[in-house]
């Protein structure tokens, strides 16, 4: 096999694992531009790969797998919300909290499912050209609409929104709960496509990789496809360059690589690379 095949073949493997990247990374653009930080994608998904699994058993249909998988994982970004929102609690806080629930609930949920194959399943790319179409809208949106320039505002001046009309707490809901969305269906993906399968723990780190992948896009949607497919593919080489290195070291690369991202972001100097003013800020009417 030439370099060329072998390069082509990582790169249609690295779209099908870029796939939940980008869905998940998607929603977690979409809340943070409203201005709030959810660490919960991790616990999300693994939520919504253990409902889109067991429904997807049960009912024989994975797509429907898919759509539970969006609503739990809509539930729990809910949750999210209301702690950090509507109490006005510590973003980063509620968020790992959510992560540490997720994992917590889906293991014990998910014992009776373990070891089960999954008879129907879908393709691995099929969500592949639907997310992809789904970043071109979401960027037209937040670009060239009005509902565009709100959700931008209230992620970099919410005082500002405010004074336009706009309801900032709900705003940043509707965007939490979006974002939960995507993700659960991100995570539902896992389980009824690219791994048809349930396994405790199966979303292993995933989810840190989308909240850096927002970051590493400069939380534009368009930049996320790149972003997803660079990291899809290099996390499949992990698996590849395990014929010649030991598998340990590899398994760390995208992790690795995820935290050199997240420095290098960090050190951009141009306005259009730096996070939303408000992010990570509860909002207090009259307070700022």
């Amino acid at each position: 096999m030439d370099f060329s095949t072998w390069m082509l073949g990582a790169l249609i493997r690295g779209t099908a694992f870029g796939t939940p990247l980008l869905w998940g990374a998607l929603g977690e653009i979409y809340a943070e531009r409203a201005g709030v930080v959810n660490l919960g994608v991790e616990g999300m998904m693994i939520l919504g790969a253990l409902g889109a699994f067991a429904t997807a058993q049960v009912t024989g249909s994975p797509v429907l797998g898919l759509v539970v998988a969006g609503a739990i994982g809509g539930a729990a970004a809910l949750l999210h919300a209301i702690v950090s929102i509507g109490l006005r609690a510590n973003q980063y806080v509620s968020g790992l909290a959510l992560t540490m629930f997720g994992l917590g609930l889906a293991g014990v949920l998910g014992r009776g499912w373990e070891g089960v194959p999954l008879e129907r399943s879908l393709s691995e790319f099929a969500l592949a050209p639907v997310g992809v179409a789904l970043a071109i809208v979401l960027w037209a949106v937040l670009y060239h609409t009005r509902w565009g320039i709100i959700l931008r505002t209230t992620g970099e001046s919410p005082a500002a929104a405010d004074a336009m009309g706009v309801n900032v707490i709900l705003v940043r809901y509707l965007a939490v709960l979006f974002g939960g969305i995507l993700a659960g269906v991100a995570g539902g993906f896992l389980s009824v496509a690219y791994r048809p399968s349930w396994t405790e723990g199966m979303t292993g780190g995933v989810g840190w990789i989308v909240i850096a992948l927002a970051i590493f896009a400069s939380w534009d949607p368009l930049r996320a496809v790149v972003a997803a497919l660079l990291f899809g593919t290099l996390f499949h080489l992990s698996f590849l360059l395990q014929r010649w290195i030991p598998p340990e070291p590899l398994q760390m690369l995208p992790f690795v690589f995820t935290i050199l991202v997240l420095a290098v972001t960090a050190r951009r100097g141009t306005r259009a690379g730096q996070a939303p003013e408000a992010l990570g800020l509860p909002y207090i009417r009259g307070g700022g």
